[in-house]
């Protein structure tokens, strides 16, 4: 079985829209586990910000988001506010041991505040949502709390940032160096399962030229 590694983190709302999609995958025989990283983090590593961080793009992707809800049936509600901090409701994804309980707990935190409007930096909430999901809420809590836990979050997404990933939702196919990014590459990644690929050669290529202008900073 193919099995899809898929980078998240529940403060993007493309990373809600990719989960609610992630079903046709499996349907297509492959097993998807989520993969916690710090979006911030990833910013961080290849020193960029964030779409919510610039004005117009803030406007344009919550009218997106909005928009793409309205056409799947989708219930939006949104965060309280937005960016918010997800750290600690990663953290408690992280603790979590099996992949298919810390899946469906990201699963749990990310439909959550897109869809009900609840707050994950509350604690209380993020116990509730756990115990909601089958799990220990309390137990999780405090495992976010401990060094061990902080670190492994740090450390899934600096290897994440290493292997290339800069955003999120973004898919990978364990084994595989390619990377979809974002939630409207469920079609392009299933071309790659049947088989399908690019000219590798010719990319290197071609991505090999050397810039002719490049933008005044």
């Amino acid at each position: 079985m193919i099995t899809v590694h898929c980078y998240a983190d529940p403060v993007s709302p493309y990373t809600w829209l990719g989960l609610r999609d992630l079903a046709r995958l499996e349907y297509a025989g492959a097993r998807v586990v989520l993969v916690p990283v710090l979006f911030a983090g990833l910013l961080n590593a290849h020193g960029n910000i964030g779409p919510a961080e610039m004005p117009a793009k803030r406007h344009y992707l919550f009218r997106d988001v909005m928009r793409e809800a309205a056409r799947h049936g989708l219930p939006f509600a949104g965060p309280p506010g937005h960016p918010f901090n997800p750290l600690l409701a990663l953290r408690m994804c992280t603790a979590v041991g099996d992949d298919a309980q810390r899946s469906a707990l990201l699963m749990t935190f990310t439909c959550a505040t897109w869809e009900r409007g609840v707050n994950l930096m509350d604690e209380t909430t993020l116990v509730q949502l756990a115990d909601e999901a089958g799990l220990d809420g309390a137990a999780l809590l405090a495992a976010a709390h401990t060094p061990a836990v902080k670190q492994a979050l740090a450390d899934a997404t600096a290897r994440a940032a290493a292997d290339g990933v800069f955003g999120v939702p973004t898919l990978r196919i364990e084994g595989d160096d390619e990377l979809f990014w974002g939630a409207d590459r469920i079609d392009a990644l299933l071309w790659r399962i049947q088989g399908h690929a690019i000219d590798e050669v010719a990319l290197r290529e071609f991505a090999g030229r050397k810039p002719m202008a490049q933008r005044k900073r």
